[in-house]
């Protein structure tokens, strides 16, 4: 895999975007999917950095979730914001990373990505459940670098 723009088909990003609608419809959290070619870096800082770049700490409850994959590197990262990882099961990161590992494994990475959105807006509804003047605080589209 050579470019990222091949990674995913237009129809399997808009499947992840209306995956993102959905998993947040029930919660005030906040999920993005990055995707890019490679990094230099260790891919958690570099997750880190693309979290800082799309100015996902802007959220009121401090409850945005990040997925980063690294196309070309074959690796991925789940990244929570404080008010996140404070509340969330040790063992969720982990749980989470097997359930899209898994997919990944066989090749099926719009699924994988699409188990994982699901699996964070889940916990996400349980620690930060929608309440009526909630507002999407951050984009649904899937970015790329």
């Amino acid at each position: 895999m050579s470019n990222v723009e091949d990674f995913l088909t237009q129809a399997e990003e808009q499947e992840i975007v209306q995956a993102i609608v959905q998993a947040e419809r029930n919660t005030s959290g906040e999920i993005r999917v990055h995707l890019e070619r490679s990094t230099t870096i260790s891919h958690y800082n570099r997750a880190l950095e693309v979290f800082q770049m799309l100015k996902m700490f802007n959220t009121q409850q401090r409850n945005g979730v990040l997925i980063y994959v690294a196309v070309d590197d074959h690796k991925f990262v789940i990244y929570g914001d404080k008010g996140v990882d404070d509340v969330v099961p040790e063992n969720f990161w982990e749980s989470t990373k097997n359930t899209m590992q898994d997919y990944f494994k066989q090749g099926q990475f719009k699924e994988g990505i699409v188990q994982g959105i699901l699996k964070a807006g889940e916990e996400l509804k349980v620690h930060f459940p929608w309440q009526s003047d909630d507002v999407d605080e951050l984009p649904n589209e899937v970015s790329k670098g």
